[in-house]
Order: C-alpha cells, then sequence, then structure tokens
C-alpha cells in the first residue's frame, strides 16, 4: 500500500510541483536566515550597516547555481533537492555556531557556506518546465517560484524563535526541518516521464548553454527583478532600523510583507505570460520598478507612505520575475533548461554588492 502512495505521488505533477515549491521554501528560509539578525549581530558585534548586510550566502547561492544547474540536467530533480536540503544543515549550524563565539569573521565565513541552500531554485526550474507543457510552464515556474516565500518566513518567523526558544536552538529547529523535507523529497518525488539525463561533460555543457541568445537575455532581466528582490529583503531589516527606527520583530515583520507581496504576484507574472506572452509582462514590471525605485530614494515620510511604496516595489519585482523564468522556459532548448537557468540566476549575485552601493 505504501508503495503504491509513493508511485502514485512520484507520477503526479502537482504532487512534484508542490514538493519542489516546498523544497524551495525550507531552503530560502535557511538561506535567509542571516538578515532577520542583522540587528542582532550589529549589537552584539558593533557592526556598521554595511557589515551587518554582508550578503554572503546570496554570491555564493548565486554562484552555486550555476554547477547545480548543470548537474540537474544531468541527475534529475529528486536526486538533487535531496543533496541541496542535506548540505544546507551543516551550513546552517556553523552559522549558528559563528554568532554564538560572537566573531564577525567567522559569521562572514560560515554565512558564505551557507549559500549553498540558494542553489535550490536552479534545480527546481528544469524540474518544473519538464513536468508541464509549453503553454502551461508559466504557471508552474511561478508557483514554484513562489518558493521563495520562505523570505517571508525567515523574516517574521527567525527573530520571534530566536527571542522564544533562543539563538542556537532556532537553527537547530530549521535543520531539523531541511532534514525532514529531504526525506519527503527522497521518498515521494519522481523525475517527469520526458526527463531524459543529460550525460554531457560539464564544460562543454556550459559553453553551449553560455553561446545562447536566450541566456544573456534572461541573465540581464533576471539581474534586475529578482537580484532586486533579494537586495531589498536582505537589506531591508538594517535599513528599517537605521531610517525608520524599527527594532528587530518589527523590522523582521515589515519585511516579511515585502517578501509576501513578492510571492503573491511571482505566479500571477508566471499565468500572464501565459495568456499575453511575457514580453509585455517584464515591460510593465520594468517601467514600474524604475518608478518605485525613484520614490524609495526619496525616503518617503511615515510607515503607511513608506510602507506602500515598499509593497509595490515588491510587487513589481515579483511579477518580472514570474515573467522571465516563463520566458526562459519557453525559449531554453529542454535538454539546456538547468544549465541555462543555472547561468540566468547567477546573476543574483550582484545583490551581494547593490546594498553597499
Amino acid at each position: 500500500m505504501a508503495g503504491t502512495v509513493r508511485e502514485r505521488a512520484r507520477a503526479s505533477k502537482g504532487v512534484n510541483l508542490v514538493l519542489a515549491t516546498l523544497s524551495s521554501v525550507v531552503c530560502f528560509w535557511a538561506w535567509t536566515s542571516v538578515a532577520p539578525l542583522g540587528v542582532r549581530y550589529s549589537l552584539d558585534l558593533d557592526l556598521t550597516s554595511t557589515q551587518a548586510s554582508v550578503a554572503m550566502p546570496v554570491f555564493v547561492g548565486s554562484i552555486g547555481r550555476i554547477p547545480v544547474g548543470v548537474l540537474t540536467d544531468r541527475f534529475g530533480g529528486p536526486l538533487m533537492f535531496t543533496a541541496v536540503l542535506l548540505a544546507t544543515v551543516p551550513a546552517l549550524l556553523l552559522v549558528a555556531l559563528a554568532g554564538t563565539l560572537g566573531v564577525y569573521w567567522a559569521r562572514v565565513l560560515c554565512a558564505l557556506l551557507l549559500g549553498v541552500a540558494g542553489t535550490v531554485f536552479t534545480v527546481g526550474i528544469p524540474f518544473v518546465s519538464n513536468w508541464y507543457e509549453l503553454s502551461r510552464r508559466g504557471f508552474a515556474t511561478g508557483i514554484f517560484g513562489a518558493g521563495m516565500g520562505g523570505t517571508a518566513l525567515s523574516a517574521f518567523f527567525t527573530p520571534r524563535f530566536v527571542n522564544w526558544f533562543g539563538y542556537f536552538s532556532t537553527h537547530l529547529i530549521l535543520a531539523g526541518l531541511l532534514v525532514a523535507t529531504a526525506v519527503l523529497v527522497r521518498t515521494c518525488m519522481g523525475n517527469a516521464p520526458t526527463w531524459v539525463s543529460n550525460t554531457q561533460p560539464f564544460v562543454p555543457k556550459l559553453v553551449a548553454a553560455s553561446k545562447l541568445g536566450v541566456t544573456w537575455q534572461m541573465y540581464f532581466l533576471y539581474g534586475v527583478v529578482f537580484g532586486g528582490f533579494v537586495a531589498f529583503s536582505t537589506y531591508l531589516p538594517t535599513y528599517l532600523r537605521d531610517i525608520y527606527d524599527f527594532d528587530l520583530t518589527a523590522a523582521g515583520t515589515r519585511t516579511a510583507g515585502f517578501a509576501v507581496a513578492a510571492v503573491l504576484l511571482r505566479p500571477v507574472g508566471g499565468i500572464l505570460a501565459d495568456r499575453m506572452g511575457p514580453k509585455p509582462v517584464v515591460i510593465v514590471s520594468l517601467a514600474a520598478v524604475a518608478v518605485l525605485a525613484w520614490i524609495v530614494n526619496l525616503r518617503p515620510d511615515g510607515e503607511i507612505p513608506a510602507g506602500l511604496t515598499f509593497v509595490a516595489m515588491a510587487s513589481a519585482l515579483g511579477l518580472g520575475a514570474g515573467g522571465v523564468f516563463a520566458w526562459l522556459g519557453r525559449k531554453a532548448p529542454p535538454d539546456k533548461v538547468g544549465s541555462v537557468s543555472g547561468i540566468v540566476s547567477a546573476d543574483e549575485g550582484s545583490a551581494a554588492i547593490f546594498p553597499h552601493s
């Protein structure tokens, strides 16, 4: 009976999409668990705003997506999701240890390792694209992309968990969640019937992907929309403290609202791209981001004007991210979606620099 249930789950596109999205949520929570505690680190270690916002997990997670994308084309989603989830556990515990010791550079180096969690994105895009027909890939990648809601969970729950359970215990709880999700994925997830392993050697595969025009077109667009989202969500807790005098929990709550807005609009961007085409969706998103970035620079006075501005910015970025990956799913060759999405999503590493600009 149990074997039959597992086989049915592995053969269901809906179940696989849910499991992929769940994996993304948990990994994004772990990946962004440093940012909501930026205020705490600033106080404990006497850090400047720039030091507190060091985005090493973002940078390494982005660069790591290139090889992980290639490996996903070869080994498939179930194995790679499991590997990323389990590899995140020791990195997360090392961050907790470094934070307990109170050594700044130890925290930076351990946060670097935590970037492995961010590679989950380049596992999921080719995985869910293989499960859905071309006309539904915007929907599928949009739903999977909503896994970045883990950022909202991190912003909202991580500082509260620290208050309720303690700093190190919070990281242990999250590590347990990663392991439980890995077991579920390994047990119930399966590759699409149409999936075929790409056994081409690593370097030629990357070279072939880099020669495609779609790779660099989507690379630029993704760097603006999703790189912008990660940059904002990473630095926002510190920004809200410095500009609007919010404490750790209040800043985390408002950052969670920012992330939720992006999460809700990401599937909308994918669905609209299926119906209208991805190009108009992305154009509208970029135009809105440009206008809202100018307004943010004016530092709107008062919580409601500032809050509405940030929520609108998140919504525009989420809409654009959904449109970009719907576009990629349509234009990239099926056997190179992992490699292309790995290169494209590596542009998110620019978010490690944006907050300091």
